[in-house]
């Protein structure tokens, strides 16, 4: 489009990033060149409003799939008392079998609280 632009502000560059693009490149291609015809000078002049999906960015990951796995298996352990077998225990909530829950409790280091409290 034969102008030059020099720099892109700090607001737009975070915009850019945080946005989702659904379209994937093609959808941030059209938004740059839309936004190189816009701009009259040095500095791009994005239409931010054309940016109507932006939400906070993804939260940083920290820790591994087995953390994670832990945490959420504690999580409703905690929900349903301890209780892991039955119709109310964690296994059916996790959609699991109460062996492979078992399994993954030792595998993962999860002892029930009271067992927890006893080995003084």
């Amino acid at each position: 489009m034969n102008k030059e632009i020099h720099t892109v502000q700090d607001e737009v560059m975070e915009m850019l990033k945080r946005h989702s693009w659904p379209g994937n490149i093609r959808e941030l291609q059209n938004f740059i060149e839309r936004s190189v015809i816009l701009t009259s000078g040095p500095v791009l002049c994005a239409p931010l409003s054309d940016l109507k999906n932006v939400g906070p960015q993804a939260p940083a990951v920290d820790g591994t799939l087995a953390d994670a796995e832990r945490a959420h298996i504690l999580q409703v352990l905690r929900q349903v008392d301890w209780v892991v077998g039955g119709h109310r225990g964690a296994a059916v909530r996790l959609g699991l079998p109460r062996t492979t829950l078992l399994y993954r409790m030792h595998k993962l280091g999860i002892v029930p609280e009271e067992a927890r409290q006893s080995t003084c």
